[in-house]
């Protein structure tokens, strides 16, 4: 497969699944202010360091968050490389370089998410007293998306190329998501165990899809069960775990090798898959959850760049190179 193509469905990949997990944050964290008590300031700080946006936000817009500024900039801000309007205009681009290997159904849906998107921008959506509905449909047109490439793409390199991205973007975003909730989003530690306390990890599990699963397998709501649960789960879809797994799989899927490694971009997965295998949330407690996210977030970004080494970095013809130094 030509690396231009490679590397489109891999963005298109990651895109995609980026402005579904803002959607979905916006979509929970709206309904999250909903529910707080009187005189408890919503949480649009805390999704602002969860997507790395804050310091941009406040070149932007300066010191004071509001719910408005915050949706705007998250959702649908063209200053915001990572906004929603920019995630979905980019995987719209990526799709439109590589048409004749994904299916029609998926250029449409995408192509009117799009239009969507920009009609919702001009709109202002994001000054209405309530969006939910925009992000309820961009969530479900990226679902079906999923659905769409699941039933009618083969199973050749496009479809792992693909898949690379979007699962290592969901173990990034689910790292971070959790990382933020533990360290910004109670405002006092006398809150540990309070309603309000029960809010916030609820909040969280139904940012990454997971509440009612979670509730099935844990029943009660602790911190320990849910980093549990979000990071370790080997079966849980969006658990950090259960991506590596798949990240893993795909790299040997479009290498060939069955075993072992055949590239650094393997070497670094396997060995960072197998650490969480036989990880222990207690160990990781021991350690430090921020610290222990944080490495996980920096190995992330390493695998990627030597995915880009292996598969999307254009060499230098080597037949042109011995005809220079001739």
């Amino acid at each position: 497969m030509l690396s231009r193509v490679a590397d489109s469905l891999f963005w298109l990949g990651r895109y995609t699944e980026r402005a579904e997990n803002y959607a979905r944050f916006i979509d929970v964290n709206f309904n999250l202010s909903l529910d707080l008590p009187p005189g408890i300031e919503e949480q649009w700080d805390p999704l602002l360091q969860a997507t790395g946006g804050k310091e941009q936000y406040i070149e932007l817009f300066g010191e004071e968050i509001t719910r408005a500024n915050a949706i705007l900039f998250l959702g649908f801000d063209e200053r915001n490389l990572n906004s929603i309007y920019n995630s979905v205009k980019f995987a719209r681009e990526n799709a439109r370089i590589v048409r004749e290997s994904i299916p029609k159904e998926t250029w449409e849906v995408l192509n009117d998410l799009h239009y969507y998107v920009e009609e919702a921008k001009d709109k202002k959506i994001w000054k209405k007293e309530d969006p939910k509905d925009c992000f309820k449909y961009i969530k479900s047109q990226i679902q079906l998306l999923n659905g769409i490439a699941y039933d009618n793409v083969p199973r050749t390199q496009g479809w792992y190329f693909s898949k690379l991205g979007q699962f290592l973007e969901r173990a990034d975003k689910t790292s971070r998501i959790l990382d933020v909730k533990y360290h910004f989003l109670l405002p006092s530690l006398d809150d540990v165990g309070s309603p309000l306390d029960f809010l916030h990890w609820v909040a969280l599990l139904k940012s990454v899809s997971g509440f009612n699963a979670y509730r099935r397998i844990y029943g009660i709501i602790k911190p320990e069960s849910i980093v549990d649960y979000l990071v370790l789960n080997r079966f849980f879809p969006r658990s950090v775990l259960f991506c590596l797994q798949n990240i893993e799989d795909c790299l040997h899927e479009i290498s060939g090798s069955k075993q072992g490694y055949s590239n650094m971009a393997e070497k670094a997965i396997g060995n960072m898959r197998s650490d969480l295998e036989f990880a222990d949330v207690n160990d990781i407690f021991n350690d430090g959850l921020h610290e222990y996210l944080d490495n996980i977030q920096l190995k992330l970004n390493n695998i990627s760049d030597l995915i880009y080494d292996q598969y999307f970095k254009i060499r230098p013809n080597f037949t042109e190179e011995i005809q220079i130094q001739e």
